[in-house]
């Protein structure tokens, strides 16, 4: 009789990585989306957003399935699970900057907000570097320095969220839709930088319990 052959294990660091891709594919059509900001064109750029975020859904529920009959992972499932939830809010998030746009129907961009999309950019890049270094978390020279340079994004997220409020409050001539839609839109801004943080943060978890 033939000798059953085994099957193949699941890649789950692998995984992350592909999931780093889409968070840093978001991010980088965000920031092209606001840069090049055309109203008429907006609803056609979030259905395309819409579709990042989408694959990045069913990326996760297949890995999820697969988690489910799992008998040996890598690491806890429980934390498998939790970093692939914080993913997909990280694009979640991103999602959301776009969709908050098209909802306030948007027809011009503030400077302020392009440092935003910029930082998260950045921000997102690192969060992939940490999570392709993820695999080598037990002897990685490098990856808690690329942790902290992920918090040290968002950190830098926080004053520039501070300031763009200061100079959105500072008229006292600015339109009370502005204020309104703008307060918003900066808040969702800064939710994405949130969600990479807390995406390290489980990592670091993970590396503090493991060796």
């Amino acid at each position: 009789m033939a000798k059953a052959t085994r099957k193949k294990d699941f890649d789950y660091f692998d995984y992350f990585c592909q999931c780093a891709q889409s968070i840093c594919q978001a991010a980088a059509y965000l920031h092209e989306s606001l840069s090049a900001f055309e109203h008429d064109a907006f609803l056609g750029r979030m259905d395309k957003m819409h579709q990042i975020e989408n694959q990045a859904d069913c990326a996760k529920h297949d890995m999820t399935q697969r988690l489910v009959h799992e008998f040996i992972t890598p690491i806890e499932r429980e934390d498998i699970f939790a970093l692939a939830q914080q993913m997909d809010n990280v694009v979640d998030a991103i999602d959301d900057v776009m969709r908050r746009a098209y909802m306030y129907d948007l027809r011009q961009i503030r400077p302020d907000a392009l440092k935003f999309t910029d930082l998260i950019v950045r921000c997102t890049q690192q969060l992939s570097d940490v999570l392709c270094e993820f695999r080598n978390f037990k002897t990685s020279p490098t990856i808690r320095e690329k942790i902290v340079a992920v918090n040290t994004l968002e950190s830098d997220g926080d004053m520039l969220h501070a300031r763009c409020y200061h100079e959105l409050y500072a008229n006292d001539s600015t339109p009370t839709r502005t204020l309104m839609v703008w307060s918003n839109m900066f808040e969702d801004l800064e939710s994405c930088l949130d969600a990479c943080e807390d995406a390290v943060d489980i990592i670091e978890s993970v590396i503090m319990k493991n060796t």
